[in-house]
């Protein structure tokens, strides 16, 4: 089943006096490309985080949020009183003015305030993680409802471009009718002598250029790679690109061969399926 590189996910966990969200988004990447916003005290656990999210997402632009909120009363930022009263000192001696304005200058002077670096609680981690796990079950959810819905797509697709080979089938005794009888007025036409059998010779050659009985082959036997392909246990976004520009080069050969306006009309509107297919395929994991 496939799965969509598009997602998100959120879980928040609360503690006694913080409260934990992680919220992870993701884009359609070639690859892996994380993007990571969290506070400053975790930044030296970031990568052991990450190797955590690529594990389960593989691929993507994903955007990985990690938010921590206090609830308590406890705060690590303090006053820096000796500072402070330094600052008001010197505003003292330059104007007058109140306690309470001097205060309030003061606390917007640089180093006013001192936050003392606070060592990681393993229990406060140990529930970021279990957070992030729980973020990444909600996205790859996500991911493979998303992936649901282009499978489905996809599958009337390939069935589209189904009935339009076998319409190609149909009037392509047609097509090889209506080159013969334009090459064999051709000749008509000219008031030469032409050798019959050398003529037809020629004949049989220009018929063997427009013949596209193996494109027909080649594209039914890709279009049913393709579908057996998406209908696989894992994921694999890339193999399905490949396939379509093996169906891709097989439509083209047969527009290039068909030299019959009913054929290339049919072989525009298979065009037009792949192209949505395509579109659609950038967004697969």
């Amino acid at each position: 089943m496939i799965q969509s590189m598009t997602g998100f996910g959120k879980h928040v966990i609360q503690l006694p006096s913080k409260k934990i969200t992680v919220e992870l988004k993701s884009l359609n990447s070639k690859n892996l490309d994380l993007n990571a916003r969290m506070p400053s005290a975790y930044r030296e656990k970031e990568l052991e985080l990450r190797k955590v999210i690529a594990s389960s997402l593989v691929r993507g632009k994903v955007d990985f949020g990690l938010y921590i909120e206090n609830t308590g009363d406890s705060t690590s930022a303090q006053v820096n009183e000796v500072t402070v009263k330094q600052y008001m000192k010197q505003l003292q001696s330059i104007a007058e003015g109140e306690s309470i304005q001097l205060l309030e200058m003061a606390l917007r002077m640089p180093d006013a305030m001192k936050t003392e670096k606070e060592d990681i609680d393993e229990a406060e981690y140990s529930s970021i993680k279990e957070a992030l796990v729980k973020a990444l079950q909600e996205i790859n959810t996500f991911r493979s409802e998303e992936g649901s819905v282009l499978e489905s797509d996809f599958k009337l697709r390939v069935s589209k471009l189904t009935s339009l080979l076998e319409e190609v089938k149909t009037i392509d005794p047609d097509r090889q009718a209506t080159i013969r009888e334009k090459l064999e007025k051709a000749v008509a036409d000219l008031t030469a002598d032409v050798d019959a059998n050398r003529f037809e010779q020629e004949l049989i050659y220009y018929l063997e250029k427009y013949d596209i009985t193996e494109e027909k082959v080649r594209l039914k036997n890709h279009l049913e790679y393709f579908t057996k392909t998406l209908s696989s246990s894992d994921s694999n976004g890339k193999k399905l690109g490949f396939i379509c520009q093996e169906i891709g080069r097989e439509i083209n050969t047969i527009g290039s061969k068909a030299n019959y306006a009913p054929m290339q009309q049919i072989v525009v509107q298979m065009k037009d399926e792949l192209e949505k297919i395509k579109e659609q395929m950038l967004n697969v994991l």
